[in-house]
Order: structure tokens, then C-alpha cells, then sequence
């Protein structure tokens, strides 16, 4: 791959360069709503932590699965990261790194992943999560993300399994209110990944890759953007009205939704420079919120 490539003189590899190709950045906010999925189980299981091995094996094996499959996106994606500027300083597409040794250290963590859960977690989390190692590395990268505008809708499961991973591997079963996180996070996908597809929109379209704002525009990706985020803060009420979460929750995640809501209008009905890139970083932030006010909403009582 490294050599069709023709990248004149990378630099020596570091061990930089394997961590750069699980997307630490991206794993950090998978693992986190998986560790909240743990902590939001243990009412299930009735007790006030999760469980070690759980906590222990089940984040490390989770967080080790996401990176894998997020290094076979390098390679998969390695000629087109080098069109775009978001992506061409990435090892694979630079020839720091060769597939066939990226290919090796996705493997190797996929087998660590598999063994830590399998064996020391339980099978439901291991076969979940190499659904979801699926379906990100080779359904989304190689299929979907080529193939359809629609492709980080569909795609976008994968990517939202952590919670339940987290709550498998506490409780061993899939449990309504675990689908509840999921539907929030796939509800989020969308808005989330537009609002940066608008602001690399010319990268995009000269990788020749079907992004929602390069085959219909950004105005219908802006409205999409709204339209998907109103019916993100519809999906954050159904923890409180199934009464998985209380009322600090519920206050929390109308404050958020309402803040993400806001930056997204910005974006449709104000043409300003940056204001797509601010509401992409305005969507990671209001995650990491919403699921940290669920960890608070389960653990204190606001009549206390």
C-alpha cells in the first residue's frame, strides 16, 4: 500500500504512529459511554460498582476492538486519506506505516480484544463487539462509506454499541434500557459527522466519496442536520420516561440538546466562517455531557 502510494521519504516509524492508528481521540469517547454503560448497569446486577473484571478486562477489550477496527479504516482508506487534508498526514497514507503492518497490529489487537472478553468477561460482550468491529472496519469502511449517502446513517450502529458492550459485560444480557443508550448514540451519528462532512466538503468531493453535503448540497444537509437533531433530543427523553434515569437527568439532557440544537440552527439559517466545525465540536462535547449527567443522575438523589 505504502509504495503504490509513493510518499517521498517518510520519516522513521514510532511507536506514535501505532497509536495514531486507532484514533485515540474517537476510542476515548467510545470507552467512555462503555464504562458508563457498566456503571449504569449495576442496578441489574444490584450492586454500587460494576464488577472488576468487567471494568477492567471488558474496557481494555472494548477500547482494543474499537482501535483495531479503526486501523483497518487506515488502510482501507489510505490512497483517499492522502486527497484530503483532514487525513494526509495519517502513517498509512504518509508510508510510515505499511498495511501489511498495520494489518498485523489490527489483528493482533482484535485477538487480544477477543480473548480478554471471551474468556474473561463473557461470550454475549465478545460476539457483540466483533459485530461491531465488523461493521465499522469492513461493512462502513469498505462498503457503505463508498457506496451511499446514507452511509454514515446506516453505518452509524456500529459505532453506537459501546453502551451496550459496556452493560454486556456487567450483566450478560442485552437489556432494553442498554438499546435506549444505543438509539441515543445512532440518533447522534448523523448531526455529528455532517456538520463536519459541510466543513470538509471540497475534500470530500475530490475523494470521490458520496458525503451527504457533496451528492445533495449543504443546504439539505444542514436541514438534515436540525431535523436529526430534534429527533436526538426526543430520543434522550425516553431514559427518564422509562424510568432508567430521574430528573436530573432529564433536566441535563433537554439543557444539552437545546445548546446543540441552538449551534445547529446557527449553522442552517447563518452563513458564518467556522460555524460548521464549531457544531461538530459542539456534538462531541454534548455526548460527553449527556452521558456523564447520566453517571451523576444514577448515583445521587436530588431530594437527599
Amino acid at each position: 500500500m505504502s509504495a503504490e502510494l509513493n510518499y517521498p521519504n517518510p520519516r522513521p516509524i514510532t511507536w506514535r504512529d501505532y497509536y495514531e492508528l486507532t484514533k485515540p481521540k474517537v476510542v476515548y469517547l467510545l470507552v467512555f459511554t462503555a464504562v458508563v454503560g457498566m456503571f449504569l448497569a449495576n442496578d441489574v446486577t444490584q450492586s454500587w460498582l460494576p464488577p472488576i473484571n468487567a471494568l477492567i478486562f471488558g474496557t481494555i477489550g472494548i477500547a482494543f476492538a474499537s482501535g483495531a477496527a479503526a486501523v483497518v479504516n487506515h488502510v482501507v482508506d489510505a490512497k483517499i486519506d492522502t486527497l484530503m487534508a483532514r487525513t494526509q498526514q495519517r502513517p498509512v497514507a504518509q508510508g510510515r506505516v505499511s498495511s501489511g503492518k498495520a494489518i498485523i497490529f489490527s489483528a493482533t489487537l482484535a485477538v487480544i480484544a477477543m480473548v480478554l472478553l471471551w474468556f474473561l468477561v463473557n461470550p454475549l460482550t465478545a460476539v457483540l463487539t466483533l459485530g461491531g468491529l465488523v461493521g465499522y472496519a469492513f461493512v462502513y469502511t469498505m462498503f457503505l462509506k463508498r457506496a451511499t449517502p446514507q452511509n454514515i446513517v446506516i453505518g452509524g450502529l456500529s459505532g453506537a454499541i459501546p453502551p451496550l458492550l459496556g452493560w454486556t459485560s456487567v450483566t450478560g444480557s442485552a437489556d432494553p434500557h442498554a438499546w435506549l443508550l444505543v438509539l441515543i448514540i445512532f440518533t447522534w451519528t448523523p448531526p455529528h459527522f455532517w456538520a463536519l462532512s459541510i466543513h470538509r466538503i471540497e475534500d470530500y468531493a475530490k475523494a470521490e466519496i458520496p458525503m451527504l453535503p457533496v451528492t445533495h448540497g449543504e443546504d439539505f444537509t444542514k436541514t438534515s442536520i436540525v431535523l436529526y437533531t430534534i429527533l436526538l433530543i426526543l430520543s434522550t427523553l425516553l431514559p427518564y420516561l422509562t424510568q432508567m434515569s430521574g430528573i436530573i437527568y432529564l433536566i441535563g439532557a433537554v439543557g444539552l440538546g437545546l445548546w446543540f440544537l441552538y449551534y445547529t440552527i446557527i449553522l442552517k439559517y447563518r452563513e458564518k466562517e467556522g460555524v460548521a466545525m464549531k457544531t461538530f465540536g459542539v456534538s462531541i462535547g454534548y455526548l460527553t455531557l449527556l452521558f456523564a449527567v447520566l453517571l451523576i443522575d444514577h448515583y445521587v438523589d436530588p431530594f437527599i
